[in-house]
Parts: C-alpha cells; sequence; structure tokens
C-alpha cells in the first residue's frame, strides 16, 4: 500500500518519512533544501557527515551514503565518511577537529544509522540540531552537525551491538537509495540557488 505523507512531531521537531512512501527521494530533497537553507549564510561551507562503519551490515548506512554522493557528482559539498574511508567511533573525534580546521564556517549534515521500535523501522527522521552517534549502542561520542538525518535499520533494546550485525542488507541499501537520492537533488537545488544569488 503507497504510503503519501512526511510527518513533523511537534514534541521532537523532526520530520518522519518511510522509504516506501511515494516518492520518497522527493520529499526528503524539500526537507533538506528547505532546512539547509534556514542555515546556511553567506560563506558557509556545506559538509556532509556520514557515520557508520562498513564492518557492520546496520551500521554501513552512513558510508554507503557518503560513498553514493560522492558518485552523484556533487560539487561545492563536502562528504566525509565513505566504504573507503569511513568515520567511525574511533576516529570521529580526529574527523570532527579535521572539520573544524578546514570549515571554519559550515552548515554539517550528520547521518547515522540507527535502531527503533519494530513500527519505526525504515523509517527516515530528519530535523535541525545535532545527532549523538554510538548512543543506541552505548557509546559515549561526541553530538555533531546542524541537520540530523537517521535512517532506523532495526529493533532496538535487547543486544543491541548484534542486532546492527545482523541487520538485512536489503534494508541498508534502500535507505541509502533514498537518501542519498534525497541529498543529491537537494543540495544540488541549494548549489544552484546560491550561484544565482548576487554577491
Amino acid at each position: 500500500m503507497a504510503r503519501e505523507k512526511v510527518i513533523f512531531n511537534r514534541k521532537t521537531e523532526e520530520y518522519r518519512l518511510h522509504v516506501d512512501d511515494t516518492n520518497s527521494g522527493m520529499s526528503l530533497a524539500i526537507l533538506i533544501s528547505e532546512l539547509t537553507t534556514s542555515l546556511l549564510t553567506d560563506g558557509d561551507d556545506l559538509v556532509v557527515l556520514c557515520i557508520g562503519t562498513d564492518r557492520c551490515t546496520g551500521d554501513a548506512l552512513g558510508p554507503l551514503i557518503g560513498s553514493r554522493l560522492l558518485e552523484s557528482g556533487l560539487t561545492h559539498v563536502h562528504v566525509y565518511g565513505t566504504l573507503e574511508n569511513p568515520v567511525h567511533a574511533t576516529n570521529l573525534q580526529k574527523t570532527l577537529e579535521e572539520l573544524q580546521s578546514r570549515h571554519k564556517q559550515s552548515v554539517v549534515i550528520a547521518i547515522d544509522a540507527c535502531l527503533g521500535k519494530l513500527d519505526n523501522v525504515g523509517n527516515i527522521m530528519v530535523g535541525k540540531g545535532p545527532l549523538k552517534p554510538g548512543a543506541g549502542v552505548s557509546k559515549d561520542l561526541p553530538a555533531v552537525g546542524d541537520l540530523f538525518i537517521t535512517g532506523i535499520v532495526n529493533v532496538g533494546g535487547f543486544m543491541d551491538y548484534l542486532v546492527l550485525q545482523n541487520t538485512r542488507l536489503y534494508l541498508i541499501t534502500r535507505l541509502a537509495d533514498v537518501i542519498a537520492e534525497g541529498l543529491a537533488h537537494g543540495l544540488a537545488n541549494l548549489t544552484l540557488l546560491r550561484k544565482a544569488s548576487p554577491v
């Protein structure tokens, strides 16, 4: 059955759509474009930080998205975290220091996989503010990002790391396809708008 809606949760101030929603990639593109535009100022670099590791199926969402963004040919967008060079728990702090050094003024879109309730598996959550990577597997990592995108990849609550390792690759690739499409279209339109703006 086709699903149509992007849902806004006023309490958490985040948007939710499902990977199988009709035109989910384009709905996500509109959201990303609007939210990013509301934060960007002159001189800001656009940074996409994709968190996760290719050593664990459920946690490979971020690196897959990063690799697909690089392949999309986006210009004026700096991508960190790919299958070749993932950003994960052991190098996140170093990567954040590199970001601060290279991009003094930036808007960072942070992306990560997460666990949730059974009914929410396949949902994509988007909102303003940082995300807290590793929270689902009890890792104490710094909050990152000005905007966040998370894909709910499996059910959490018991033996979470094992659950991540046994997540279906099909769902991960499907989520990666939709999120990468949304980012590529949303940020491409943003880049065109910025180029058209008077200096």
